[in-house]
């Protein structure tokens, strides 16, 4: 059998657009975990070995065409309802809106049905009118995704039937319209679906964003004990020096030189107040301004935070510099401060039953990097969850939120572009940071 050319050429565009979005989905599909990346590719898939058997250009029984018509179908109906916005049944509370829902729903199933009979491909058709709904049903909300995919199609339809454009192409002899339709579908599905991935990425920012601030309040209560205690000593040490003072006045034996010593260690313990306020103020701080920072601060920083926690725990806390001290990273300080003390935290929470627990922090760099090292002695992380340590929800902890070493990740990975990582050593757990140094 022989085959006019242009129509193969033509065949071969279609299948190459379905190949195409096929890929496209599968990838979005692996990146994001959506179920509508996944339900759309298996109707394309099956939508291309509908079309081949159609083509004739292949042995393809009618049995295979029907069953990958019956699949693509089924696909496309969970597609579309995975890709709904809105609600699926408007609120009705008077007659008015009733009638103004009922007439619209009409619109749906008149405009659907003229899809059918336009292009004759039922899984299209599926989408079209479920879609359809979803903006009739939630006209105020805007959805942008849905609205082009609808409007597109939409507008397509109005022009075939405004010019009678199906009977003149039939009259002419061209090729199947069928081949037309899926090749629009892919390109006005392609476009809905960038909306679609955009609108998603902006959505997990912001949800990232108020789960960090979520777990910083979460820890407030453990937070302000540990601040609780930090002032007591330091307030304590104000008040034996005023004792002295006082004593010391009333006995006239008040010279310059004690009362400028009991001055200094005085204001010694005022600074250490102030530090610890404002440590404790910088790490609760919403600002996102990206500055060069100091590592040894910003970890001084979480350290002032934990200080007595880790007193309480008799945790041996070691930092080392293998570089220079002041060495410095970009990015949100407040942010970085963060991922130390969820790090550190957790480890004081393995060591609080472990003898002679130890923490070691090994700050290094080369020239273009700057690796933090955390490590304890708590025995290490099991093997079947090693690999679950970075993943959201997931906590090994019986009170644990499983968002800490999440959020650590996005932080390190999105706002610092760098590498954090997890291995058992000896002792303990190691958490490593690579950063980029700051130029």
């Amino acid at each position: 059998m022989q085959y006019d050319i242009s129509l193969i050429l033509f065949y071969g565009i279609t299948f190459g657009i379905l190949i195409m979005t096929i890929v496209y989905t599968f990838i979005r599909y692996i990146y994001s975990k959506e179920i509508f990346y996944i339900s759309y590719c298996f109707m394309q898939i099956f939508s291309l070995v509908y079309i081949a058997a159609f083509s004739k250009l292949f042995e393809i029984s009618n049995f295979i065409q029907e069953l990958s018509l019956l699949i693509a179908s089924i696909s496309a109906v969970l597609f579309a309802i995975t890709f709904y916005e809105g609600k699926f049944l408007p609120k009705i509370s008077n007659y008015k809106e009733l009638i103004i829902n009922t007439l619209l729903l009409n619109v749906v199933i008149l405009t659907a049905f003229y899809h059918y009979m336009l292009f004759e491909y039922i899984p299209y058709t599926i989408i079209y009118a479920i879609l359809f709904i979803s903006i009739v049903f939630n006209l105020k909300q805007g959805f942008k995704p849905t609205l082009i995919y609808v409007l597109g199609w939409s507008i397509f339809c109005i022009l075939l039937f405004a010019f009678d454009f199906k009977n003149y192409y039939i009259q002419k002899g061209y090729f199947d319209i069928v081949l037309s339709v899926f090749a629009i579908e892919a390109i006005l599905f392609t476009i809905s679906v960038g909306y679609k991935y955009n609108d998603l990425k902006n959505r997990n920012k912001s949800f990232e964003e108020m789960v960090l601030q979520q777990s910083k309040f979460v820890k407030s209560g453990e937070m302000i004990a540990n601040i609780t205690h930090q002032f007591r000593q330091p307030l304590n040490n104000i008040s034996y020096i005023l004792i002295n003072l006082k004593k010391k006045f009333e006995n006239n034996s008040l010279d310059k030189i004690y009362f400028d010593k009991k001055f200094i260690q005085a204001n010694n313990q005022v600074e250490f107040l102030s530090k610890t306020i404002e440590d404790f103020k910088e790490f609760y701080t919403n600002s996102k301004d990206k500055n060069n920072f100091s590592v040894k601060e910003a970890i001084s920083n979480a350290l002032t935070i934990l200080s007595a926690d880790l007193k309480s725990n008799n945790i041996e806390l070691d930092l080392k510099f293998d570089t220079f001290e002041e060495v410095e990273i970009f990015g949100v300080k407040s942010e970085f401060t963060q991922v130390i003390l969820s790090i550190i935290s957790n480890a004081i929470d393995v060591l609080k039953n472990i003898e002679n627990p130890k923490i070691k922090i090994l700050v290094s760099s080369n020239s273009a990097e700057v690796t933090i090292s955390l490590a304890d002695n708590g025995g290490g992380i099991k093997s079947k969850n090693i690999k679950k340590i970075f993943e959201p929800y997931f906590s090994t902890k019986e009170q644990g939120f499983g968002i800490g070493l999440y959020l650590s990740k996005m932080i390190i990975e999105e706002s610092f572009a760098g590498k954090i990582s997890v291995e058992n050593q000896k002792e303990g757990a190691v958490f490593s940071l690579f950063i980029e140094k700051a130029l």
